[in-house]
């Protein structure tokens, strides 16, 4: 079967590895965008970030001369999100960073995981790269929320 993309792969086994990291148990790791729940006080986004034009955004090009393989970079948006009842935004931001510190350290090599920055095999590597903290005080409470983008290279 002829591979196209390691998009949809990669993008399964980073929602895979966030899901079964410990460190993230308590928190809704959610495929894309869905509507906003409040119940949910913690939770991660994979394929979606407020204001990212698309999901995923990738580049193609021929990895050398005969065109046999292809090498393929991606970028991954993602939006982690915290809510409380109080208006503690301190507090809201430092948590918001320790959810998208557990999401970079889910990606880095260990003993355990050492295939971690590839994605389970689906990438060449992958690493968190950028991020835009937004802050808000709402009739429910402060919101911190984190845009970040995990990029990817691969070879096809």
């Amino acid at each position: 079967m002829a591979t196209t993309s390691r998009v949809p792969a990669a993008v399964d086994a980073l929602l895979a590895i966030l899901r079964a990291a410990p460190a993230l148990a308590e928190v809704r790791i959610v495929d894309g965008p869905e509507p906003t729940n409040l119940t949910d006080r913690r939770r991660i986004h994979i394929g979606w970030s407020p204001g990212a034009e698309g999901a995923v955004e990738l580049e193609q090009e021929f990895a050398g001369a005969g065109a046999r393989r292809r090498d393929e970079q991606f970028d991954i948006a993602c939006y982690a999100e915290v809510r409380a009842g109080g208006k503690d935004m301190a507090a809201r931001r430092s948590d918001v960073f320790s959810l998208v510190a557990e999401v970079e350290s889910a990606l880095r090599a260990t003993d355990v995981a050492p295939t971690a920055p590839t994605l389970a095999g689906t990438v060449l590597w992958a690493e968190l790269t950028t991020g835009n903290l937004t802050q808000l005080q709402t009739n429910d409470g402060a919101l911190a929320g984190l845009g970040f983008t995990i990029s990817c290279r691969a070879r096809i």
